[in-house]
């Protein structure tokens, strides 16, 4: 994948135990990386890490990004090439239940990782792992570029928009290109969201709540039928991530600025849609409208413009939103009908999407 660019280079990687940090550790593992990952114990039953046997794959630290002395001595130990920052409070509607301690997760948690990459005393790229929804979103229906400005209305987006002002602070201050020769340092960040796959059992997920109907026979529960979304498949990004980290290293000062990766324009569908398609593929199901009151605000409208990937990294992707589900489904059936096959399908569907 991309060179095997990281065969033999030592990587730190935070949040290693969710879903995007399992499917990026089971990928780092086949580029043959040394991967130290640092993360709470996973926070769904089950979960990706464990179905995976991810402690298999690397050097498992439980800990968490608020307890800077055991952050930093394990980044110390680990004295990684790269830092994969994916770590986080992920889901919109949790913010709204716990917003300080997600603020303090997703941006004071960020600085403490840009702190940890400022103590080694050895080149180190870092990219940073923030999310879409970045954006001061008017819902317009316009597709966000990186020099957009940044907002948030729910805590969740307003604690990653903050993650985007920590490291570009991080960045003039103590990471400047500019004088590179002095601290060899190189740090990037990454705006993807809406990433579907295999392996994602988390609370108000799209895709994870069809699953588990479809799982029951019950019928699915859509919350936000005419929301639209950005939908991906999870190896899109991560080898986004991938690629940034190797454009890094070849060039520290070109590459550390923001990148969008998102789908094509015509894979921004919306939740019903995608669920239509979920219940074809899946070949039954049916799903209804609740009627739901006082219902935390959420995004109706959002999409990324992806130019600046395609055009400065040579990133684009592969799979339209129908492939993305089919691969998806996929790994879902087989997981209910043999979960012992599931990292051996996992490593197959990382080899099909190589070859795409």
């Amino acid at each position: 994948m991309i060179d095997n660019v990281l065969n033999n280079k030592k990587v730190f990687l935070t949040g290693h135990t969710g879903f995007k940090g399992a499917w990026l550790t089971l990928m780092l593992h086949q580029m043959g990386a040394e991967v130290t990952g640092y993360s709470l114990t996973p926070n769904t039953n089950p979960s990706l890490f464990e179905v995976i046997h991810g402690e298999t794959l690397c050097h498992s630290i439980i800990g968490d990004l608020r307890d800077t002395k055991l952050l930093h001595q394990t980044m110390a130990e680990c004295q990684p090439d790269v830092v994969f920052h994916l770590a986080a409070q992920p889901i919109v509607r949790t913010s709204y239940q716990i917003p300080a301690e997600t603020f303090e997760i997703n941006a004071i948690g960020t600085a403490n990782v840009l702190d940890g990459i400022r103590m080694l005393n050895k080149p180190c790229v870092g990219v940073m792992i923030t999310t879409d929804k970045v954006y001061q979103n008017n819902e317009t229906g316009q597709a966000y570029k990186e020099d957009d400005r940044f907002g948030g209305y729910d805590p969740y987006s307003a604690s990653k928009a903050c993650a985007e002002l920590v490291i570009d602070s991080y960045r003039k201050s103590f990471f400047n290109p500019a004088e590179y020769n002095q601290h060899h340092k190189a740090i990037a960040s990454a705006r993807a969201g809406n990433v579907i796959g295999g392996g994602d059992w988390a609370a108000d997920r799209l895709v994870p709540d069809i699953v588990r109907a479809l799982s029951k026979n019950e019928a699915i529960q859509i919350r936000n039928p005419k929301a639209v979304r950005p939908w991906q498949y999870v190896l899109e990004p991560l080898s986004g991530y991938i690629l940034l980290a190797q454009k890094l290293m070849e060039d520290p000062i070109r590459y550390a600025e923001g990148f969008n990766f998102g789908p094509n324009p015509s894979d921004t569908l919306t939740v019903e849609e995608m669920t239509q398609m979920a219940t074809e593929i899946w070949g039954s199901g049916t799903f209804v409208f609740p009627k739901l009151t006082n219902q935390p605000h959420e995004a109706g409208l959002l999409s990324l413009d992806i130019t600046k990937a395609e055009k400065v990294l040579g990133w684009r992707p592969h799979l339209n939103a129908h492939q993305a589900l089919e691969m998806t489904l996929e790994w879902y059936k087989t997981y209910y009908k043999n979960p012992s096959a599931i990292t051996e399908l996992s490593r197959k569907q990382i080899r099909q999407f190589e070859n795409i």
